[in-house]
């Protein structure tokens, strides 16, 4: 009876000093967090995407906290939330949210089945990472898109799924919300976020080959060769070539198209114009007549009445 009473003590006796040790070590090492960062938090849409460029909703909450104490919230966007969630964030902290652009992603692939055919079959895991990492996938063109919908998967807001017919992801622009998750999901990078433009109208390059124009044209007949025929016909210097591909700045592209009409490939698309109205002819001017040529009169027989 005496063992098991002091073994009770006894543990008794360890219990009290751990947590007494346990209590001036939470004392001693607690951190205070700012009770801005809850509220932050609480209007944010706790989709905990990353588009932000933070470990989710609530480190994006600590560095709004963080950049408000410095007196500037630029360069700090919920892309789920948009404008809207940034403003109430703003208002939290005493702060003006800047109007900031919105944005869109756009798959820079133009490569459908009849564009690009096959030379391989992958048979084994449908994952566009795993055929990256196995090679260069079933087509020829080493940059365009594998198809197996990464992408699709990496999307928690249902913005984007696979065309059965072209082979291709396309993406809703309603639903979504420029987070850049599936831009990160894609193995050779051919998603990209890029402004909506004014009215969403955006002229884009859909191409992401880098080889040589030949070498290109042999893979996909819709790719960029780099001709430069649409940085020729650019009066707004929007357009750049490097590494084999054209490249359209969306802050300095005016719409204006003429890059569209002139390149060969078809590999620059306008998005969300109006239809164009078609060419009417104009009519052919009818030939004008022939001046009227007076008759030469018969002078034979005024010469006889003056020889009578």
């Amino acid at each position: 009876m005496n063992v098991i009473l002091i073994a009770v003590i006894v543990l008794g006796g360890i219990g009290l000093v751990a947590a007494l040790i346990l209590f001036l070590a939470g004392k001693k090492f607690a951190v205070h967090e700012d009770e801005r960062i809850a509220k932050v938090a609480e209007v944010l849409p706790q989709a905990n995407c990353g588009g932000c460029g933070f470990p989710g909703c609530s480190g994006f909450a600590g560095a709004c906290v963080k950049a408000a104490d410095k007196g500037s919230l630029e360069g700090l966007l919920c892309p789920v939330g948009g404008q809207p969630v940034m403003e109430q964030v703003a208002d939290i902290l005493g702060m003006k949210a800047e109007a900031s652009a919105p944005k869109v992603a756009v798959v820079r692939c133009n490569g459908t089945c009849e564009s690009r055919p096959r030379i391989a079959e992958f048979d084994g895991a449908q994952s566009c990472k795993v055929q990256q990492m196995l090679g260069s996938g079933e087509t020829a063109c080493a940059y365009g898109c594998l198809g197996c919908g990464d992408c699709v998967a990496a999307c928690q807001f249902d913005a984007i799924r696979m065309n059965p017919e072209t082979g291709l992801p396309e993406v809703d622009e309603e639903k979504c919300t420029a987070c850049g998750a599936c831009s990160k999901a894609c193995p050779r990078g051919i998603i990209e976020i890029r402004l909506k433009g004014l009215k969403n109208r955006r002229v884009v390059v859909l191409c992401n080959n880098k080889d040589k124009g030949a070498q290109t044209r042999k893979a996909c007949s819709v790719g960029c060769i780099a001709c430069q025929k649409c940085v020729k016909v650019c009066k707004f210097e929007a357009i750049t070539v490097d590494a084999n591909l054209a490249h359209i700045d969306a802050e300095k592209c005016k719409l204006c198209r003429k890059c569209e009409d002139e390149c060969p490939q078809n590999a620059i698309h306008a998005f969300n114009f109006p239809p164009r109205k078609p060419k009417v002819e104009a009519p052919v001017a009818d030939a004008p007549a022939a001046p009227a040529v007076n008759p030469v009169p018969n002078v034979e027989p005024a010469k006889e009445q003056e020889k009578a």
